[in-house]
């Protein structure tokens, strides 16, 4: 992996998520109840907190539980539950260990079908149908992961020219283009409770 994303807006937290699986893993990981640019900055910081310039997932799973989720929970914290969401990163990694010897990549690396990478991608801890189809969908809009059927595998978050989701964000036009949707989404979803 070495492209540029723009998930975070911020120069350091995007390179890093471009070059480093495990990294954007754990920014989709992160990405629920707070800010998406919150989110995908976190495995910046985690790193960073570290004092290395990447995540290593058998570091960070080994990491004593505590110790971990205090590194998230300095201010600013990583996450608006940086305790919870420590439990989570570390459980990802350790599924990573046992699975895939830490090799975050190695989860789509050579996968044939978009059904396959969605598969293992709902296996990983944290990841539900939606939050794997949008990071599937992540892998072949900007990441060059394209096994055959992804874009059926990925839902509606695989369609072209879309704003669904993170997969769709190249720069701030379209970070406010997903955002607009998003609101668009939530404000029909409380029309239909009435």
């Amino acid at each position: 992996m070495d492209v540029t994303l723009h998930l975070a807006q911020d120069p350091a937290a995007d390179a890093l998520l471009g070059r480093s699986a495990l990294a954007a893993l754990t920014g989709m990981l992160l990405d629920q109840q707070i800010p998406m640019e919150w989110a995908f900055k976190g495995p910046r910081t985690i790193a960073d907190r570290l004092g290395t310039d990447d995540l290593d997932a058998h570091e960070i799973a080994a990491m004593d539980p505590e110790a971990f989720a205090a590194l998230l929970s300095e201010k600013p914290a990583v996450h608006r539950y940086p305790g919870s969401m420590a439990k989570r990163i570390q459980q990802l990694c350790q599924y990573l260990v046992e699975h895939y010897d830490g090799d975050a990549e190695a989860v789509w690396r050579g996968v044939d079908s978009g059904a396959e990478l969605l598969r293992r991608l709902e296996d990983l801890p944290g990841f539900g149908k939606q939050k794997a189809q949008i990071f599937l969908a992540l892998l072949g809009k900007r990441l060059g992961v394209a096994p055959e059927g992804w874009r059926e595998a990925a839902g509606a978050y695989g369609e072209a020219k879309s704003f669904r989701s993170v997969a769709d964000i190249t720069g701030p036009e379209s970070l406010a283009k997903v955002r607009a949707h998003k609101q668009e989404m939530k404000a029909a979803a409380k029309a239909a409770k009435r």
